[in-house]
């Protein structure tokens, strides 16, 4: 009687066997038997089993429940609810890792772009007679004459992209 009162009142609840076994930190296998009869749980938890369940312990061991539909809608409801702030939840995270990145490398371009401004191209008075100079040199020359070029562009872009998915 009790292992048929814990079922039906589980399923007009709308809990699988497993929400259920979260809900009372044991394991699946733990509700199988109980619902089978092949085990019985101890007062402590049959307490909490009434609490999870909110029925009565005194139901659980007295006549034979009947079984009730759960109200479908109310529990289709309650999952989309779980989903929709699960789905909530890891747009704002998107959208912040998001923001935090175009900020982030906006700082870094204009760092860069502060640093090629204060050293002043150190390179213009080496001595390129020597090969490794003359190639360190010019890879310096080619990534300043670009980042300059390019930086403006690509820190518009970083600014519009922060603005964009700043919170709202």
């Amino acid at each position: 009687m009790l292992n048929e009162n814990i079922k039906t009142i589980r399923k007009s609840k709308g809990l699988s066997q497993e929400e259920f076994a979260i809900k009372l930190n044991v394991v699946r296998q733990t509700v199988s038997k109980w619902e089978r009869g092949l085990s019985v749980p101890d007062s402590d938890m049959l307490i909490t089993i009434s609490d999870v369940l909110e029925t009565p312990v005194s139901v659980f061991l007295g006549e034979k429940v009947s079984e009730t539909k759960p109200d479908d809608l109310k529990v289709i409801s309650e999952r989309l609810e779980a989903i929709n702030l699960q789905l909530a939840r890891r747009k704002t995270l998107k959208r912040k890792i998001l923001h935090y990145s175009f900020v982030g490398l906006a700082v870094l371009v204009l760092l860069t772009f502060l640093i090629i401004v204060l050293v002043g191209s150190p390179y213009l008075t080496w001595d390129y007679s020597d090969p490794e100079t003359a190639v360190m040199g010019t890879f310096i020359h080619g990534f300043e004459f670009v980042f300059v070029r390019l930086s403006p562009f690509l820190l518009i872009g970083l600014i519009a992209g922060a603005i964009l998915t700043r919170k709202q």
